[in-house]
């Protein structure tokens, strides 16, 4: 496993950096934990009022470190690492400071999740959203499409997963997804203003409307049936299939078995 986070503040800002620029920032478990240990103890800390999260580079992230999966996520394994995953995204929306996803270049898959999860986000015109899922086979997270439903839109998420074709940062504006459009290379200056703004609001009605927000969008348990059919994809030969492909550079040949 590879990449690392890294934590700075700047005043009342804190700033989330993503390193794994071999792999286009992509989102190993040790920074998924780093990230959720992050979250919770940043919830205490009353001097810090926004949170921007970044990429290194031009890249937001490319998602999930793959090159994991085949130790981390498959077979009776996938469920584990999901809750990983779904646990570092709880933790950074359950926590009071305004979030703002700064993103260049790719936000794929779990990356994608990640920007979903802050309470803004802003990129760049080139930038663009993606869900590889149905390219490997495996299983999306059904609280990870929730959460997609609730910030793209059912039809969006609908080209993102079934598809897996890119949602470009222009579109997800027009449908809401993206709070703020910046020029190239100048996202993390449009996150600044937008965190300025933030940090000049009353904390407390910024906690208290999240809370609000969290119960009234609810927070999605799969039912046994939902979590079912995602395993079936998640045991499968497709998804073992779709994860050899990937480590040999091949387009990989699904059956649906």
């Amino acid at each position: 496993m590879s990449g690392t986070i890294t934590f700075q503040r700047d005043g009342s800002i804190a700033r989330i950096t993503l390193s794994n620029p071999d792999k286009r920032n992509a989102i190993s478990a040790p920074m998924w934990k780093a990230l959720q240990a992050f979250a919770s103890e940043i919830g205490s800390d009353r001097a810090c009022r926004a949170v921007i999260v970044a990429g290194e580079g031009s890249n937001f992230s490319a998602g999930a470190d793959i090159s994991g999966f085949e130790a981390g996520r498959s077979g009776s394994g996938a469920l584990a690492y999901d809750d990983l995953v779904e646990d570092a995204l709880r933790a950074i929306e359950a926590a009071p400071q305004t979030t703002i996803a700064a993103i260049a270049g790719p936000c794929m898959g779990a990356g994608a999740s990640l920007a979903a999860a802050c309470d803004f986000r802003v990129a760049e015109e080139s930038a663009f959203f993606a869900v590889p899922a149905a390219r490997l086979g495996l299983g999306y997270d059904p609280r990870g499409i929730a959460r997609f439903v609730r910030v793209f839109g059912d039809p969006a998420v609908r080209e993102l997963l079934f598809l897996a074709e890119r949602v470009p940062a222009p579109r997800a504006h027009q449908v809401g997804a993206v709070h703020r459009l910046a020029a190239e290379g100048g996202v993390l200056a449009v996150a600044d203003s937008l965190a300025a703004i933030a940090i000049s609001r009353a904390p407390l009605t910024i906690a208290a409307a999240k809370t609000a927000l969290t119960e009234i969008g609810g927070r999605y348990e799969p039912s046994a049936e939902i979590r079912r059919v995602a395993d079936v994809a998640d045991l499968s030969a497709d998804y073992a299939e779709g994860r050899a492909a990937f480590a040999a550079k091949r387009p990989p040949e699904f059956t649906g078995g």
